[in-house]
């Protein structure tokens, strides 16, 4: 059977929760009792109306190996008018449609020439055998792990390429949970940033030693033969922030870009989990990189040059698959 979800607006002013009184006597008997505890315990998510399957598996290893509970999750009203977000995860999801026809003009009106290395892809996957799966999309308000989570639908407050929250949604972290997991909303920054004890954890798919912004794709044209990915602790800086957990895969074996993709998601599916296990730890404290790698604006992507490069070096991987 499918559970109802809860939706509020958190633009209003929160609910007040109601709660089961507690004999006072009882509850300093349990703190004795109890070790303190360390570290977070309560998540909230800030996501998109859909989740990519990689991002589902995180936050199942991480309820699984830390026993994390999610009690709040914040889902961005879609931000551009021109992007159906069901349409979108149709489109990704399933084969070739007029959901797909859709997304190709928004992409080519908004990404320009990158959108060819994104329509060569698809191609592979409808007349190839190609498949990511990791990336399927699937709607936050079906997912398995979510199903006791109070779901609020939030419009955030846009401030050119930055997104900050109404105070409501802040509070209602606040109250709440003690870590943000960031699985959507963009670059965000304000005051959910300090609004937990834990901050905000949210992953960039390189090392920010080495990449920041446009991680696996400028790696892919450099040639690397590795890559890392990053759980950071969030900062007023674009991945600039402080290092939880990371780690590193070989991709000198990878064919398209897309492939690298996998790879770090398959990173990023345990390190969640591995996050949060360390920020557990008494004597833990995150990293604070010594330096920081060059900025590449995802918007670079978008070059002629650029996206080129790319759909050659995937056309040229795939023929030598053959």
């Amino acid at each position: 059977m499918t559970a109802t979800r809860e939706r509020l607006d958190v633009d209003r002013a929160p609910e007040t929760d109601s709660a089961t009184e507690t004999d006072p006597a009882m509850a300093i008997d349990s703190l004795t009792e109890s070790e303190p505890e360390t570290g977070p315990r309560r998540v909230c998510l800030l996501a998109d109306p859909y989740l990519e399957r990689w991002q589902i598996r995180a936050l199942e290893r991480a309820v699984e190996r830390t026993d994390i509970e999610i009690p709040l999750v914040l889902v961005a009203a879609p931000a551009d008018p021109g992007v159906d977000p069901d349409a979108a995860a149709s489109a990704i999801n399933g084969g070739f449609g007029v959901d797909t026809i859709r997304l190709g003009a928004s992409l080519l009106a908004r990404e320009r020439a990158w959108s060819l290395v994104v329509a060569e892809r698809k191609l592979a996957e409808l007349f190839g055998a190609e498949s990511h799966p990791l990336e399927h999309r699937q709607r936050v308000g079906t997912i398995d792990c979510l199903e006791s989570s109070t779901i609020r639908r939030v419009r955030p407050i846009e401030d050119g390429d930055w997104n900050e929250l109404p105070e409501s949604a802040v509070e209602a972290a606040t109250q709440q949970c003690d870590v943000v997991v960031r699985f959507g909303f963009g670059l965000v920054r304000g005051d959910i940033l300090t609004a937990t004890e834990h901050g905000v954890l949210s992953f960039h798919p390189a090392d920010i030693r080495r990449y920041r912004g446009l991680g696996p794709p400028k790696a892919f044209v450099d040639d690397r033969s590795s890559i890392g990915a990053t759980l950071q602790r969030l900062t007023d800086e674009i991945d600039g922030g402080e290092i939880v957990a990371e780690d590193w895969i070989d991709i000198d074996d990878c064919a398209t870009l897309w492939e690298v993709y996998d790879r770090v998601h398959e990173l990023e599916i345990e390190l969640l989990a591995t996050g949060i296990e360390s920020l557990r730890e008494p004597a833990f404290e995150p990293t604070v990189p010594d330096s920081l790698g060059p900025y590449y604006s995802t918007k670079s992507r978008r070059e002629a040059g650029f996206a080129v490069r790319t759909l050659a070096k995937n056309v040229r991987g795939r023929w030598g698959r053959r």
